[in-house]
């Protein structure tokens, strides 16, 4: 069965940086295109970015454009998400997924 868990999370000042790993198994990681997610308390889940299965492609929420970069390691089943200059609004629970399963998520709290 799939098995995604996050690490990687923290409390951190603004425009700190952080990275998330996902580590994947249950599943031919390098075949499917994967994400992450955040959701904020009281707030609906946000798409963050994708990658596709090769790492040759990748797209991001406007908001995180420029800032975060998502990326993955097919060799070791890791999904990563490299978060700099972070914003107090990026404070949030951080969840990696493969179409509609999902890890347990990683906390993020940006503040000084």
């Amino acid at each position: 069965q799939v098995q995604l868990v996050e690490s990687g999370g923290g409390l951190v000042q603004p425009g700190g940086s952080l990275r998330l790993s996902c580590a994947a198994s249950g599943f031919t990681f390098s075949s499917y295109g994967m994400s992450w997610y955040r959701q904020a308390p009281g707030k609906e889940r946000e798409w963050v970015a994708v990658i596709t299965e090769t790492g040759g492609g990748t797209n991001y929420a406007d908001s995180v454009k420029g800032r975060f970069t998502i990326s993955r390691d097919n060799a070791r089943n890791t999904l990563y998400l490299q978060m700099n200059d972070l914003k107090p609004q990026d404070t949030a629970m951080y969840y990696c997924a493969k179409g509609t399963s999902r890890g347990q998520g990683t906390q993020v709290t940006v503040s000084s």
